[in-house]
């Protein structure tokens, strides 16, 4: 990345985990002001406030954590324990210095991440199933790491959704889930460009 700096649309591009974490890896520490800050990033509240208006409990899983916003917001409204997990480290180190988290460790969604199952009673995640990022292959572990009646709230960019058909591989989930809602709200307060009028379905739902 030294030619250029990252942003939106080279997150957007990446094409696996190498080009995921030497992104990250640039990005970590102007991220918040870089991107969450111009671009008035407000899906990280979001999906906070929905968990918390759904009953949602620690110990919560952040998944695709970044440097910690969905658990400062969180933790702004008394839902602690969180614990984060991302693919970036530098990213996570940058998390951990805000000390808004219990745990945190480096981890891929699409794989098994390094926890027993049903270690949660809820998970988040606001940033990581998108374009670019992580389609449907993903949900199966969230689920794996809640335990039954557990609470998800996952932010999903309508985009990705509609291109990786989220529809059908929620569906395909049967009677491993319920109650599923899906609201939708903004990414940006001021974003610019092409993705200044993006929008995200939450995915909210408890594990059976």
């Amino acid at each position: 990345m030294a030619d250029k700096k990252p942003d939106l649309s080279s997150a957007y591009a990446l094409r696996g985990p190498e080009d995921n974490n030497r992104l990250y890896a640039d990005w970590a520490e102007t991220y918040d002001a870089t991107f969450a800050e111009d671009m008035g990033y407000l899906m990280p509240g979001h999906v906070a406030e929905l968990y918390k208006e759904h009953g949602g409990a620690g110990p919560v899983l952040d998944i695709g954590a970044g440097t910690g916003l969905v658990a400062e917001r969180l933790e702004a409204l008394g839902v602690t324990p969180v614990d984060a997990t991302d693919l970036s480290q530098e990213m996570l180190d940058v998390a951990a210095a805000k000390g808004v988290y219990r745990d945190l460790f480096a981890g891929d969604v699409t794989d098994r991440l390094p926890r027993d199952d049903d270690s949660f009673a809820g998970a988040v995640s606001a940033g990581t199933f998108t374009t670019g990022h992580v389609g449907p292959e993903g949900l199966a572990e969230v689920i794996r790491l809640v335990r039954p009646g557990g609470l998800c709230v996952l932010a999903v960019n309508e985009r990705h959704w509609q291109a990786e058909d989220f529809a059908a591989a929620f569906e395909a989930l049967g009677d491993r889930i319920e109650g599923l809602t899906l609201p939708e709200r903004p990414y940006y307060a001021h974003g610019k460009g092409e993705h200044a009028a993006d929008m995200g379905k939450l995915a909210v739902f408890r594990v059976v």
